[in-house]
């Protein structure tokens, strides 16, 4: 299999990391020692990818912020990784006048500018620091690889691109223009990193074919000077991983906006949805104890915990698309597990009389401890184990917590019933004025659901009575004002979009507690089985990858960057199913998409998708945007 996304970044930034040199396999030589410095965007893109302990071992001291206070440190080399902004420009000429460090090894995020280029060798000349510049680079890694087959944009100033200031009513003609660009210029950057020149679909009339129209461009002119063009000879040497293209599909926010609403069952979705994860790194509040603290005394302060869900964890990789129910299961069988070496460890130590001693008197006994010694041996990976365990216990447990007190499987449950038609056991009123289920949002997100999966729209008198039981929720209403535009506009009501007749099987309730010791304790959350089914961006990829016609992207447009005119048409060159496809999404995505995505592809053999998206948001991010676009 080709090389991962994930991977081509890493191999890039480490050889970025080494001075533009691919690293030597060579473990003997000593690495040379030098300072990183980044700005956010810098910091975002590596901190997914390399961990601390891996820079060290590149020779990497000190990883220092751009704009932080930072000291001389005259005779080491320093390795830049900014965006070519003007004030990140101009500080580093201020770096330049103070003679920071001896040598500048200058890497640009994205391409820089001929002018900002003279600016920078300007600033070396007046402070006689030419020869210090040892090196300037453009990376083109203007984007954040969280797995293997997912990539983001930008965190940093996100707000720019994002679902409301594509779709602002007050939008001029000059901002849409930027939001274009900078969308543009991050997607040329994943195709070089890629190494690949893809066949662009999308489809008409939206942000989405706008983007197209101009990725088209970019790349047909980059193609165009042979000579200096990304896409040839040893540029592409790590890149072509099969004879045949990829197809970029490029979809609209807009086509599907309930997914992002819909509650969500897997474990990496439901953390995203219920906790404050970002770039692959998860913040728990602890310390916030059930029992109260005693009158008068101080409440306990809360403490934050981080915790990274790494590629390396295997727990992470195997169970992050699990249901949750599954998921709960498993960190017990670990538990139990990790609990079971562990006491094959003491029961050898005191078989022998070991107990007191330390490791290294054991290892000299004879053969026959050689049980023993094994044993020991594997305390580091049993502890790693450990860490991970209690990680995982740890997450899960937060995350248990907030589908009981806000019922989050009953509210799963009646969006998929929405979703896919299927019979409806409980009014929906019954839910919103029911005060224990859930908060004011996961309300609104379940009812505007409801509004957009509607086939008619609600009566008027029920629309009232809707926004009554609403209003006396606490819930806010102007993401439905918004959304109300949105159908009118898009004329939905015509052709809902599709979400699979799937609905889940409940399987009774988890009346079995898992067992007497276990911490999550899964008593009255129903255990839901997710059925296969298609959201609407899998259903257009199955289309386009499969050449299959259907009325639903028979209309897409075609661009072929490598053709030398551009036709304008729908009708595709090629008539072979692909291989490889990268899904990306204007206007934000989300884990839920993501996973269905990954899923269609396990059930297709020789088959790789990517997804990418502008932003990625949860629903409480989402509904806040809707809200905005309410409001005006």
């Amino acid at each position: 299999m080709a090389a991962s996304v994930r991977d081509k970044q890493t191999v890039a930034l480490r050889r970025m990391l080494n001075f533009n040199t691919p690293p030597v396999k060579n473990a003997t030589s000593e690495p040379v020692w030098k300072v990183l410095i980044y700005d956010r965007f810098g910091q975002d893109i590596i901190s997914p990818l390399l961990s601390v302990k891996e820079l060290r071992d590149m020779g990497i001291t000190l990883h220092l912020l751009l704009h932080s206070d930072r000291d001389p440190i005259p005779d080491v080399p320093a390795i830049y990784f900014v965006m070519p902004s003007e004030e990140n420009i101009d500080r580093m000429c201020q770096d330049l006048r103070n003679q920071l460090y001896e040598s500048y090894y200058l890497n640009f995020i994205s391409a820089i500018s001929r002018s900002k280029l003279e600016d920078i060798a300007s600033a070396a000349l007046a402070a006689n620091a030419v020869s210090h510049i040892t090196k300037v680079y453009d990376q083109y890694l203007n984007f954040i690889t969280l797995e293997d087959d997912l990539f983001i944009l930008c965190h940093q100033n996100k707000e720019l691109i994002s679902y409301h200031a594509i779709n602002r009513g007050d939008m001029q003609d000059t901002d849409m223009e930027a939001i274009m660009d900078t969308i543009v210029d991050s997607l040329f950057c994943f195709f070089v990193t890629l190494g690949a020149v893809p066949i662009i679909r999308c489809p008409r009339g939206n942000a989405a074919e706008m983007v197209a129209a101009k990725l088209d461009k970019k790349l047909r002119e980059n193609l165009r000077d042979a000579r200096n063009s990304l896409f040839t000879g040893d540029n592409m040497a790590s890149g072509q991983f099969s004879f045949q293209r990829p197809l970029f599909v490029l979809a609209d926010r807009n086509m599907d906006m309930a997914t992002p609403l819909h509650h969500t069952w897997t474990y990496q979705a439901l953390i995203h949805d219920v906790m404050d994860l970002h770039l692959n790194r998860v913040m728990l509040e602890e310390g916030a104890g059930a029992e109260a603290p005693p009158a008068g005394a101080r409440p306990k302060k809360k403490s934050r915990r981080t915790y990274d869900l790494t590629a390396a964890d295997k727990f992470w990789q195997r169970h992050k698309g699990s249901p949750f129910p599954e998921v709960a299961e498993s960190v017990q069988e670990e538990l139990d597990a990790y609990r079971a070496q562990e006491d094959e460890v003491k029961r050898l130590k005191s078989i022998m009389g070991l107990e007191g001693e330390d490791e290294g008197a054991i290892s000299m006994l004879s053969d026959n401890t050689a049980k023993l010694t094994s044993a020991v041996s594997s305390l580091p990976e049993l502890l790693e184990k450990k860490r991970l365990i209690d990680l995982h216990t740890n997450v899960a447990t937060a995350v248990l917590d907030h589908i009981k007190s806000r019922k989050l499987d009953v509210y799963f449950e009646y969006e998929e019933k929405l979703m896919s038609k299927s019979t409806l056991d409980k009014s929906l009123l019954d839910i919103i004025s029911d005060p224990d289920a859930g908060t004011p949002e996961d309300k609104m997100r379940l009812f505007l659901i409801f509004y957009i999966t509607a086939q008619q729209p609600p009566s008027e008198s029920d629309l009232e009575q809707y926004q009554t039981a609403l209003l006396d929720a606490g819930c806010d209403l102007s993401p439905l004002a918004y959304i109300k535009q949105w159908k009118a506009f898009t004329k939905m009501a015509a052709t809902p979009a599709n979400y699979g007749n799937s609905g889940v099987k409940p399987m009774g309730l988890f009346s079995r507690v898992m067992n007497s010791g276990s911490q999550l304790v899964m008593e009255g959350v129903k255990n839901l089985v997710l059925k296969q089914h298609n959201l609407p961006v899998t259903r257009v990829l199955d289309n386009l990858m499969e050449m299959k016609s259907h009325a639903e992207t028979d209309d897409y447009r075609y661009f072929d960057p490598k053709m030398l005119r551009g036709s304008d048409s729908s009708i595709p060159r090629n008539k072979n199913p692909f291989q490889e496809a990268i899904v990306f999404v204007v206007g934000g995505g989300n884990y839920i998409e993501y996973q269905n995505l990954v899923d269609y592809t396990k059930s297709r053999a020789g088959k790789k998708v990517i997804y990418g998206c502008s932003e990625l948001f949860n629903a409480s991010q989402f509904i806040k945007q809707l809200s905005q676009l309410g409001q005006k």
